[in-house]
């Protein structure tokens, strides 16, 4: 502090220059943290991760308008996501990065780490969002096709199980192929037994008759409507 000696005692006066130091350093670090902020987060830069979203397809008449305040949720889901993991409990909002933002509604995000300058790695992201995809669509009403993390594979869904069980399926088949086979055994039988009943009477008939030259035997199938004559003598 300064002082100058005037009647009647002392005034004090503020050192205007360190006032002028921190109001410098603050406008410093006003300006340096967003230019960190855009060297983290870059299209296709290392850890970083494209979403595009089709609210309009999605919701069709319904659909909102994606504005600071959506992205604000979706740097909060992501940072829920991340809490998730371990060793990541005190991952914060402020650590999620957009950039890169569309009006077709694109952009690109990264996760930095708390405690270092440097981004989360890809492998920790995608594990988290993956854990945590069905709460991330949830709160913008989308799926895994309407919202699109490119990078990370689509969840998959549960198998569901079939109205009929499986083990009825494969008992009417065998059950269909036992009748089948029931059946055809049958009618072959019947098939069988007419042929047998005909006997060689019916099938072939010997008439013998005798003339002054020899025996004349006639043969003829009773199925044929000619019969043939052989001379034996």
């Amino acid at each position: 502090m300064a002082k100058a000696a005037l009647s009647g005692g002392w005034i004090f006066f503020p050192r205007l220059p360190c006032v002028f130091y921190w109001e410098r350093m603050f406008w410093l670090l006003f300006f340096l943290v967003p230019a960190i902020h855009t060297q983290l987060c870059q299209p296709d830069g290392e850890n970083a991760f494209k979403v595009r979203l089709s609210i309009k397809t999605a919701l069709g008449d319904k659909s909102y308008v994606w504005d600071t305040n959506e992205e604000y949720l979706f740097r909060a889901m992501v940072a829920f996501a991340m809490r998730k993991v371990p060793n990541r409990e005190t991952t914060d909002i402020s650590h999620v990065l957009l950039c890169n933002v569309t009006k077709r509604v694109s952009f690109w995000f990264v996760v930095t780490d708390p405690l270092k300058n440097h981004t989360l790695p890809a492998a920790e992201v995608q594990s988290a969002i993956r854990m945590n995809r069905d709460r991330i669509n949830n709160a913008f009403f989308l799926n895994d096709q309407t919202l699109e993390f490119l990078k990370i594979p689509s969840t998959l869904a549960p198998p569901s199980d079939p109205a009929t069980p499986i083990w009825i399926i494969v008992f009417g088949v065998i059950f269909c192929i036992v009748i089948v086979a029931i059946t055809l055994l049958i009618l072959s039988g019947i098939r069988q037994r007419r042929r047998s009943n005909r006997g060689p009477s019916e099938s072939l008939q010997i008439l013998l008759f005798t003339q002054e030259n020899g025996v004349h035997p006639i043969f003829f199938s009773a199925e044929a409507s000619h019969s043939y004559q052989v001379l034996v003598k």
